[in-house]
């Protein structure tokens, strides 16, 4: 199965609201000839090892070029998001044509469930299940009706750091059945959860400094990972069990609180 992505030029990219900690200090800072070249960057990485689609940008929707956020992709249906914040909420109307016009059998929760996509819904093809997300942005209520929508097991996981707000800059499903995530981001339940459900042997800890570098907010395709950047050390360990790591700098992006996975929607899930 070919790799396909949905990706967003960053036309109208810039950080002209605060909706995480993130942007808290980077109001009208993005230096957007950077940043063009960062997403271009990016853009030829994958593209060299994938299908690339694109979306039009829209104007006074900065944060478009996220395009994990659309929605989560399942064999050929596509579940668009219910966003949480005012400044978002129009591009749900901009994906959900765009998922239309492409041939997906599109679905929706009811409005009063936020769910922002592959955001905070991370599809597991090695276990079968989606690991779900929520306590910022995404609602509990959301991973029952992802569970009814798809077949599949949906995997409860609490995120309590608001640096962390999508389950993807904290979590990052990866092939053969490994899992890279920063634990700090998740409650004792959650945390006690991913210990049992994932071998030690098939764990990545990820500490705080890789964490803030948004290490575990990464695109795989295959066994390529494409990430912001990490440390040596993690870079070591990812390569010491076959896979290869790959830095593609979006300091830019960091300031929105976004690196290379929020910048991707993978729209060949299927198990």
């Amino acid at each position: 199965m070919t790799n396909r992505f949905l990706m967003c030029k960053p036309q109208y990219f810039e950080v002209s609201y605060v909706i995480n900690p993130w942007m808290a200090d980077n109001v009208h800072r993005v230096g957007r000839a950077t940043a063009n070249v960062q997403w271009d960057a990016l853009h030829r990485l994958i593209q060299g090892a994938a299908e690339v689609q694109l979306i039009e940008p829209e104007p006074h929707l900065p944060d478009m070029p996220f395009t994990a956020n659309a929605g989560l992709v399942v064999g050929g249906h596509a579940l668009v998001s219910n966003f949480r914040h005012p400044e978002r909420q129009t591009e749900s109307r901009h994906f959900e044509r765009w998922f239309h016009d492409h041939g997906f059998d599109v679905l929706r929760l009811s409005r009063e469930i936020f769910f922002e996509g592959a955001g905070d819904a991370l599809l597991d093809r090695s276990r079968g299940c989606v690991w779900m997300g929520y306590g910022h942005r995404s609602a509990r209520d959301a991973g029952p009706a992802i569970q009814e929508f798809f077949g599949l097991e949906v995997v409860m996981l609490e995120l309590t750091d608001p640096r962390f707000y999508h389950l993807d800059t904290c979590f990052c499903p990866l092939p053969r059945g490994y899992v890279m995530y920063f634990p700090d981001a998740f409650s004792d339940q959650s945390k006690a959860l991913l210990k049992d459900r994932i071998p030690a042997e098939q764990t990545i800890l990820v500490g705080e400094e890789d964490a803030k570098q948004f290490a575990c907010n990464a695109v795989n395709i295959g066994d390529k990972i494409i990430f912001n950047g990490a440390s040596q050390p993690l870079m070591d360990e990812l390569s010491a069990v076959g896979f290869q790591p790959v830095e593609s700098p979006l300091s830019e992006f960091l300031r929105a609180g976004g690196a290379s996975k929020c910048l991707v929607l993978r729209l060949e899930e299927a198990l």
